[in-house]
């Protein structure tokens, strides 16, 4: 059995991922087992770096807040504003503190510089995406930045006439944004503002903007109004599934948590689709959001099943989607130890490499019917792979130990975002399979 396993596996490599696949994908998704750990980051930035120069990807979107990923975008295209700033001000969950993302960032910027100073076209640049809602475990944020952005696109371009409302009349609906972001809303259905009368209204008039924006080109058809074009449909998603999201949140069902993930995911996978439509895409995010399967955790003792982002974006793009999970072996400091030996982390942890490629279909094949015991996590914020689902993944990527993260700024024993987004993921009794970060 052991030889056979070794069979399915493969140097590390961008070239051993490609060899899986039929075709290049037009969306290349590596997910991972938990978040914030710099180990799996920095084998993240490697690969990465391979399929750009190797493959020729061009835009590199991770699971952090789409509308603070423009700012992102515009250091590395431009170089707007400084790497402190963009890692501040650029990333939501607390994502800018890692030290494997600012190293992300920082070589996507001095590709384009090269790129740049060697005389090639536009389309060569690197670009960076966002693909998450602006949402918090904690809140989601007020839709105004996406509301008159989207008014503000719109005003200068279409006859005043034509459009629903006033710039005024956007704010006083809006009101003041804490009404929006109060944490209580989140627990307490009481406390939110998502249908109040200003909110439905507000709902007629995003519907009312996208569907003015969605009946004009980008005028003129220049590279410079295509951007804005593309920008102000991002806002367009953006204020319908805040506000969406900020009803669901006002829901005193018991299904509130599920539409709750439901939507989330589902403005992931319409900023994925929109990224893609653009070029070639690599993605980076937990398993559970770019798998094939359904994802499932339990909240509050409450179990919840709901389509992933990826499950979504594979529906539409088939063999243009492919999925490769990475999977672990210890992770130490966080009280993850040896897996044991019947689980498939226990038996890739037996192999004699400390990082290898696996041709998951091969593997779930060479197993047959004894299939691996599911892995149980002693820490809320991993979540093992689930054996009944090798086979809906294109290949996994193993890591066998994981080391302590890097932190760039702070406390680096805090509990970060990235562990609250994790414990989210698989925010439930311990066990294999699948969850949300």
């Amino acid at each position: 059995m052991a030889t056979d396993i070794k069979d399915t596996t493969h140097a590390v490599g961008a070239a051993a991922v490609m060899r899986l696949l039929p075709a290049r994908p037009r969306l290349l998704a590596l997910g991972e087992p938990t978040h914030g750990e710099d180990t799996l980051l920095d084998l993240r930035n490697g690969l990465f770096r391979q399929f750009v120069e190797q493959e020729g990807y061009r835009t590199i979107a991770l699971e952090s807040d789409c509308v603070m990923g423009l700012i992102v975008d515009d250091y590395v295209t431009s170089g707007t504003g400084t790497l402190d700033e963009v890692m501040e001000r650029g990333f939501s969950h607390d994502w800018g503190a890692f030290a494997a993302n600012r190293e992300l960032v920082r070589w996507m910027r001095a590709y384009n510089v090269r790129s740049d100073d060697g005389g090639r076209p536009a389309s060569e640049r690197l670009r960076f995406a966002g693909f998450d809602g602006p949402l918090e475990i904690t809140h989601a944020a007020s839709p105004r930045q996406a509301l008159t952005a989207l008014h503000g696109y719109l005003s200068p371009r279409v006859d005043a006439d034509l459009l629903p409302c006033t710039a005024e009349t956007l704010g006083q609906l809006l009101g003041a944004d804490d009404r929006w972001t109060d944490p209580a809303a989140m627990m307490d259905p009481a406390r939110s503002v998502g249908r109040s009368a200003e909110a439905g209204r507000l709902r007629l008039l995003a519907d009312d903007l996208v569907a003015l924006l969605d009946a004009r080109v980008p005028d003129p058809a220049t590279e410079t109004a295509r951007e804005e074009w593309h920008r102000a449909r991002l806002y367009g998603r953006t204020a319908v599934g805040l506000l969406r999201y900020h009803s669901a949140m006002a829901d005193t069902s018991p299904a509130r948590m599920t539409r709750l993930v439901s939507l989330r995911d589902g403005m992931m996978a319409h900023n994925l689709l929109a990224v893609a439509a653009r070029g070639p895409v690599l993605v980076n995010a937990h398993n559970s959001h770019v798998q094939r399967e359904k994802s499932t955790m339990r909240m509050g003792g409450m179990p919840l099943e709901w389509w992933s982002a990826g499950a979504l974006v594979s529906a539409r793009l088939g063999e243009e989607y492919a999925f490769v999970a990475t999977a672990l072996g210890t992770i130490r400091h966080r009280g993850v130890g040896t897996p044991p030996p019947d689980t498939v982390e226990g038996l890739l942890y037996a192999l004699p490499e400390d990082r290898r490629v696996i041709d998951a279909r091969r593997l779930a094949t060479v197993l047959g019917d004894t299939r691996p015991a599911p892995r149980v996590s002693p820490w809320f914020g991993y979540a093992p792979l689930d054996p009944a689902h090798l086979a809906d993944s294109d290949g996994i990527v193993f890591v066998k130990d994981v080391g302590v993260p890097v932190v760039t700024s702070g406390d680096p024993a805090r509990s970060t975002t990235a562990d609250r987004e994790s414990a989210t993921v698989t925010g439930r009794t311990p066990r294999s399979g699948s969850g949300s970060g």
